[in-house]
């Protein structure tokens, strides 16, 4: 396996657990359910395992490392708005 690829799993990993956080923090602020809070924590959690297989296994590189930045904007979009 690719030394890249793992890297970029791990930036996307680090970067994914903060960003299910900040998901399931914005999910409790507008509903108050925890039901919800869960399935909001396991959508993106999935998605993030979807993506990080993906990654280590066929997307290219450029896919690869354009996914890793958004996802890492995303959370520092997220993280400043709070």
């Amino acid at each position: 396996m690719q030394s890249w690829r793992v890297i970029a799993t791990v930036v996307l990993a680090v970067a994914g657990v903060l960003l299910a956080l900040a998901v399931m923090a914005k999910v409790r602020d507008h509903t108050q359910d925890s039901g919800q809070v869960a399935i909001g924590g396991a959508v993106t959690g999935t998605v993030l395992l979807i993506l990080g297989v993906l990654m280590l296994t066929v997307l290219p590189g450029v896919v690869t490392w354009v996914l890793v930045a958004v996802v890492v904007a995303a959370v520092s979009v997220m993280l400043l708005a709070s």
